[in-house]
Protein backbone atom coordinates (compact mmCIF):
# COMPACT_ATOMS: atom_id res chain seq x y z
CA UNK A 1 0.00 0.00 0.00
CA UNK A 2 1.33 3.08 -0.90
CA UNK A 3 0.57 6.36 1.09
CA UNK A 4 -2.56 8.64 0.45
CA UNK A 5 -2.75 11.61 0.16
CA UNK A 6 -6.05 13.81 2.25
CA UNK A 7 -7.80 15.78 -0.33
CA UNK A 8 -7.75 19.53 0.10
CA UNK A 9 -8.78 20.77 3.53
CA UNK A 10 -12.39 21.54 3.94
CA UNK A 11 -13.06 25.03 5.42
CA UNK A 12 -16.45 26.49 6.29
CA UNK A 13 -19.02 27.56 3.10
CA UNK A 14 -17.64 24.18 1.27
CA UNK A 15 -20.55 21.84 0.06
CA UNK A 16 -20.82 18.36 1.46
CA UNK A 17 -22.73 15.80 -0.23
CA UNK A 18 -24.82 13.46 1.72
CA UNK A 19 -24.98 9.45 -0.22
CA UNK A 20 -26.41 6.12 1.16
CA UNK A 21 -24.23 3.35 -0.17
CA UNK A 22 -25.31 0.82 2.02
CA UNK A 23 -28.07 -0.07 3.85
CA UNK A 24 -31.56 1.70 3.89
CA UNK A 25 -31.92 4.71 6.37
CA UNK A 26 -34.20 3.16 9.42
CA UNK A 27 -32.66 6.65 11.52
CA UNK A 28 -34.25 9.79 9.76
CA UNK A 29 -34.04 11.71 13.70
CA UNK A 30 -30.43 10.93 13.90
CA UNK A 31 -29.60 11.90 10.16
CA UNK A 32 -30.90 15.24 10.96
CA UNK A 33 -29.14 16.02 13.81
CA UNK A 34 -25.87 14.60 12.05
CA UNK A 35 -26.73 16.82 9.16
CA UNK A 36 -26.82 20.08 11.47
CA UNK A 37 -23.47 19.04 13.33
CA UNK A 38 -22.32 19.71 10.16
CA UNK A 39 -24.06 22.78 9.38
CA UNK A 40 -23.33 24.65 12.10
CA UNK A 41 -19.38 24.39 11.74
CA UNK A 42 -19.95 26.14 8.27
CA UNK A 43 -20.30 23.56 5.99
CA UNK A 44 -23.31 23.70 3.23
CA UNK A 45 -24.85 19.75 3.53
CA UNK A 46 -26.80 18.07 0.15
CA UNK A 47 -28.75 15.39 -0.16
CA UNK A 48 -27.82 13.36 -3.18
CA UNK A 49 -30.98 12.33 -4.62
CA UNK A 50 -32.26 8.40 -3.85
CA UNK A 51 -30.27 8.50 -0.47
CA UNK A 52 -33.46 8.28 1.16
CA UNK A 53 -34.78 4.73 -1.52
CA UNK A 54 -35.51 1.43 0.12
CA UNK A 55 -34.48 -1.84 -1.75
CA UNK A 56 -34.95 -4.34 0.92
CA UNK A 57 -32.34 -3.71 3.16
CA UNK A 58 -30.46 -1.87 0.87
CA UNK A 59 -30.43 2.53 0.55
CA UNK A 60 -31.75 1.51 -3.51
CA UNK A 61 -30.87 -1.18 -6.11
CA UNK A 62 -26.63 -1.03 -6.51
CA UNK A 63 -27.66 1.07 -9.56
CA UNK A 64 -29.07 3.61 -7.59
CA UNK A 65 -26.48 3.83 -4.88
CA UNK A 66 -23.63 3.23 -7.50
CA UNK A 67 -25.12 6.48 -9.22
CA UNK A 68 -25.09 8.61 -5.69
CA UNK A 69 -21.67 7.82 -5.18
CA UNK A 70 -21.18 9.06 -8.67
CA UNK A 71 -22.78 12.12 -8.53
CA UNK A 72 -20.75 13.35 -5.58
CA UNK A 73 -17.73 11.81 -7.16
CA UNK A 74 -18.15 13.97 -10.62
CA UNK A 75 -19.50 17.38 -8.69
CA UNK A 76 -17.03 19.62 -9.34
CA UNK A 77 -18.27 21.70 -6.51
CA UNK A 78 -18.93 18.78 -4.02
CA UNK A 79 -15.44 18.75 -1.72
CA UNK A 80 -16.57 15.98 0.53
CA UNK A 81 -19.11 12.53 0.92
CA UNK A 82 -20.71 12.27 4.14
CA UNK A 83 -22.22 8.42 4.50
CA UNK A 84 -25.80 8.06 6.15
CA UNK A 85 -25.06 5.04 7.49
CA UNK A 86 -23.20 1.59 7.31
CA UNK A 87 -25.32 -1.83 7.41
CA UNK A 88 -24.45 -3.63 3.91
CA UNK A 89 -24.07 -3.29 0.13
CA UNK A 90 -21.14 -0.71 -0.36
CA UNK A 91 -18.49 -3.60 -1.75
CA UNK A 92 -21.65 -4.50 -3.86
CA UNK A 93 -21.01 -1.10 -5.74
CA UNK A 94 -17.57 -1.63 -6.75
CA UNK A 95 -18.19 -4.82 -9.06
CA UNK A 96 -17.10 -3.97 -12.87
CA UNK A 97 -16.63 -0.07 -11.69
CA UNK A 98 -14.15 1.89 -12.78
CA UNK A 99 -13.44 5.41 -10.26
CA UNK A 100 -13.86 8.19 -12.43
CA UNK A 101 -11.29 10.89 -12.76
CA UNK A 102 -12.01 13.68 -10.66
CA UNK A 103 -10.39 16.34 -7.65
CA UNK A 104 -10.17 14.02 -4.95
CA UNK A 105 -12.85 14.68 -2.46
CA UNK A 106 -13.00 13.79 1.05
CA UNK A 107 -14.85 9.99 2.19
CA UNK A 108 -15.93 9.92 5.61
CA UNK A 109 -17.67 7.12 7.33
CA UNK A 110 -17.15 4.02 8.96
CA UNK A 111 -18.50 0.09 9.51
CA UNK A 112 -19.66 -1.38 6.01
CA UNK A 113 -17.75 1.93 4.70
CA UNK A 114 -14.78 -0.02 5.02
CA UNK A 115 -15.10 -1.50 1.42
CA UNK A 116 -15.19 2.26 0.03
CA UNK A 117 -12.66 3.63 1.97
CA UNK A 118 -10.41 1.10 1.05
CA UNK A 119 -11.21 1.70 -2.70
CA UNK A 120 -11.00 5.29 -2.18
CA UNK A 121 -7.12 3.92 -1.21
CA UNK A 122 -6.39 2.01 -4.14
CA UNK A 123 -6.69 5.45 -5.52
CA UNK A 124 -3.94 7.11 -3.46
CA UNK A 125 -7.02 9.51 -1.71
CA UNK A 126 -6.72 9.10 2.53
CA UNK A 127 -10.66 8.79 3.39
CA UNK A 128 -11.66 9.22 6.84
CA UNK A 129 -13.08 6.35 9.19
CA UNK A 130 -15.11 8.18 11.52
CA UNK A 131 -18.90 8.78 12.40
CA UNK A 132 -21.53 8.81 10.14
CA UNK A 133 -24.24 11.51 10.14
CA UNK A 134 -26.66 8.86 11.59
CA UNK A 135 -23.97 8.48 14.57
CA UNK A 136 -22.03 11.90 14.28
CA UNK A 137 -24.26 13.86 17.07
CA UNK A 138 -24.29 11.10 19.69
CA UNK A 139 -20.24 11.74 20.18
CA UNK A 140 -18.72 13.38 22.83
CA UNK A 141 -17.33 16.85 21.25
CA UNK A 142 -13.89 16.12 21.37
CA UNK A 143 -14.40 13.39 19.20
CA UNK A 144 -16.18 15.90 16.91
CA UNK A 145 -13.41 18.16 17.13
CA UNK A 146 -11.25 15.74 16.73
CA UNK A 147 -13.00 15.14 12.97
CA UNK A 148 -13.07 18.74 12.21
CA UNK A 149 -9.24 19.11 13.31
CA UNK A 150 -8.42 16.45 10.71
CA UNK A 151 -10.82 17.46 7.53
CA UNK A 152 -9.68 21.33 8.24
CA UNK A 153 -6.00 20.37 7.86
CA UNK A 154 -4.95 20.36 11.77
CA UNK A 155 -2.84 17.41 12.81
CA UNK A 156 -4.03 14.58 15.07
CA UNK A 157 -3.64 14.04 18.55
CA UNK A 158 -2.69 10.38 19.64
CA UNK A 159 -4.85 7.65 20.74
CA UNK A 160 -3.98 5.82 24.21
CA UNK A 161 -5.31 2.23 25.19
CA UNK A 162 -4.01 -0.89 26.29
CA UNK A 163 -0.11 -2.47 25.29
CA UNK A 164 -0.18 -5.73 24.78
CA UNK A 165 3.54 -5.73 24.03
CA UNK A 166 5.78 -6.36 20.78
CA UNK A 167 7.64 -2.82 20.85
CA UNK A 168 6.99 -0.28 18.09
CA UNK A 169 6.03 -0.41 14.41
CA UNK A 170 5.61 2.24 11.86
CA UNK A 171 3.82 2.13 8.68
CA UNK A 172 0.12 2.97 7.13
CA UNK A 173 -2.92 3.06 9.04
CA UNK A 174 -5.37 1.06 7.79
CA UNK A 175 -8.49 0.85 9.50
CA UNK A 176 -11.32 -1.44 9.10
CA UNK A 177 -14.66 -2.99 10.45
CA UNK A 178 -13.18 -6.93 10.55
CA UNK A 179 -16.22 -8.39 8.84
CA UNK A 180 -16.40 -6.39 5.95
CA UNK A 181 -12.22 -7.04 5.64
CA UNK A 182 -12.25 -10.59 5.97
CA UNK A 183 -15.21 -10.75 3.23
CA UNK A 184 -12.39 -8.15 1.03
CA UNK A 185 -9.75 -10.77 1.93
CA UNK A 186 -8.07 -11.81 -1.18
CA UNK A 187 -9.87 -9.61 -3.92
CA UNK A 188 -9.14 -6.80 -6.20
CA UNK A 189 -10.58 -4.58 -3.43
CA UNK A 190 -7.82 -5.52 -0.98
CA UNK A 191 -4.74 -3.07 -0.71
CA UNK A 192 -1.68 -4.37 -0.24
CA UNK A 193 -1.25 -5.20 3.53
CA UNK A 194 2.73 -4.76 3.32
CA UNK A 195 3.23 -2.91 6.38
CA UNK A 196 0.70 -1.62 7.41
CA UNK A 197 -0.60 -0.87 10.90
CA UNK A 198 -4.43 -2.70 10.67
CA UNK A 199 -7.19 -1.15 13.23
CA UNK A 200 -10.27 -3.20 13.52
CA UNK A 201 -13.54 -2.89 15.15
CA UNK A 202 -16.56 -4.74 14.89
CA UNK A 203 -19.90 -5.20 16.42
CA UNK A 204 -22.89 -7.91 17.03
CA UNK A 205 -20.48 -10.91 16.27
CA UNK A 206 -20.29 -13.78 18.48
CA UNK A 207 -17.21 -15.05 19.69
CA UNK A 208 -16.76 -17.89 17.24
CA UNK A 209 -17.60 -15.55 14.94
CA UNK A 210 -14.64 -13.20 15.31
CA UNK A 211 -12.50 -16.13 15.81
CA UNK A 212 -13.61 -17.40 12.08
CA UNK A 213 -13.01 -14.67 10.90
CA UNK A 214 -9.10 -13.91 12.41
CA UNK A 215 -8.58 -17.28 11.63
CA UNK A 216 -9.25 -16.60 7.97
CA UNK A 217 -6.11 -13.66 8.56
CA UNK A 218 -4.08 -16.26 9.58
CA UNK A 219 -4.36 -18.99 7.14
CA UNK A 220 -4.40 -16.48 4.16
CA UNK A 221 -1.30 -15.47 5.46
CA UNK A 222 -2.22 -12.16 5.37
CA UNK A 223 -1.06 -11.43 9.30
CA UNK A 224 2.20 -11.94 7.98
CA UNK A 225 2.78 -8.81 6.21
CA UNK A 226 1.25 -6.45 8.35
CA UNK A 227 3.42 -4.70 11.27
CA UNK A 228 0.99 -3.96 13.93
CA UNK A 229 -2.65 -4.02 14.90
CA UNK A 230 -4.70 -1.59 16.95
CA UNK A 231 -8.08 -2.29 18.49
CA UNK A 232 -11.06 -0.44 18.62
CA UNK A 233 -14.50 -1.63 20.60
CA UNK A 234 -16.01 -4.84 19.99
CA UNK A 235 -19.63 -4.15 21.34
CA UNK A 236 -22.04 -6.13 21.80
CA UNK A 237 -20.03 -9.46 21.03
CA UNK A 238 -19.84 -11.25 24.19
CA UNK A 239 -22.19 -14.31 24.98
CA UNK A 240 -24.99 -14.71 26.83
CA UNK A 241 -23.89 -16.07 30.45
CA UNK A 242 -25.80 -19.15 29.62
CA UNK A 243 -24.49 -20.27 26.35
CA UNK A 244 -20.80 -21.75 26.84
CA UNK A 245 -18.26 -20.06 24.87
CA UNK A 246 -14.94 -17.81 25.47
CA UNK A 247 -15.25 -13.98 25.60
CA UNK A 248 -14.30 -11.56 22.97
CA UNK A 249 -11.13 -10.65 24.66
CA UNK A 250 -9.55 -13.95 25.10
CA UNK A 251 -10.23 -14.71 21.38
CA UNK A 252 -8.28 -11.47 20.70
CA UNK A 253 -5.72 -12.84 22.81
CA UNK A 254 -6.00 -15.77 20.96
CA UNK A 255 -5.94 -14.94 17.89
CA UNK A 256 -3.26 -11.95 17.90
CA UNK A 257 -1.28 -12.68 21.06
CA UNK A 258 1.53 -14.94 19.06
CA UNK A 259 1.86 -12.72 15.84
CA UNK A 260 4.97 -11.21 17.26
CA UNK A 261 3.83 -7.76 16.50
CA UNK A 262 3.11 -4.52 18.22
CA UNK A 263 -0.65 -4.95 19.69
CA UNK A 264 -2.62 -2.03 21.26
CA UNK A 265 -6.41 -2.63 22.22
CA UNK A 266 -8.99 -1.12 24.13
CA UNK A 267 -8.64 2.44 21.60
CA UNK A 268 -11.89 4.75 21.17
CA UNK A 269 -13.00 3.79 18.40
CA UNK A 270 -15.97 1.29 16.66
CA UNK A 271 -19.95 1.35 17.33
CA UNK A 272 -21.33 2.33 20.53
CA UNK A 273 -19.40 4.27 21.89
CA UNK A 274 -16.98 7.54 21.57
CA UNK A 275 -15.73 7.09 17.54
CA UNK A 276 -12.47 8.51 17.37
CA UNK A 277 -11.36 9.75 13.38
CA UNK A 278 -8.73 7.39 12.24
CA UNK A 279 -7.35 8.51 8.51
CA UNK A 280 -6.97 5.64 5.92
CA UNK A 281 -2.84 5.31 4.18
CA UNK A 282 -1.16 7.86 6.38
CA UNK A 283 1.72 7.38 8.43
CA UNK A 284 1.32 6.05 12.30
CA UNK A 285 3.68 4.68 15.43
CA UNK A 286 1.74 2.08 17.27
CA UNK A 287 4.02 1.62 20.62
CA UNK A 288 2.48 -1.81 21.89
CA UNK A 289 4.54 -1.37 25.36
CA UNK A 290 3.14 2.00 26.18
CA UNK A 291 -0.12 1.25 24.47
CA UNK A 292 0.02 4.59 22.06
CA UNK A 293 -1.15 4.94 18.49
CA UNK A 294 0.28 8.24 17.19
CA UNK A 295 0.00 10.00 14.53
CA UNK A 296 3.02 11.51 11.81
CA UNK A 297 1.93 15.58 12.36
CA UNK A 298 3.06 16.28 8.54
CA UNK A 299 0.39 15.93 5.99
Amino acid sequence: MKRCQPPASLKPGDLLRVISPSGTLREMSALELGVEVWRKRGYRVESTPGFDDRHGYLAGTDTNRRTQLEIALNDPECKGILCARGGYGGARLLEDWTFPSTDPKWLIGFSDITSLLWSFSLQGISGVHAPLLTTIAAEPDWSKERLFDWVEGRPLRSLTGSGWGGGQATGLLLPANLTVATHILNTPLQPDLSGIVLAFEDVSEAPYRIDRMLTQWRLSGAFQKVCAIALGRFSQCDPPSNIPSFTTREVLHDRLGDLGIPIVSDLPFGHDGENAALPVGVPVLLDGDRGILSFDPLR
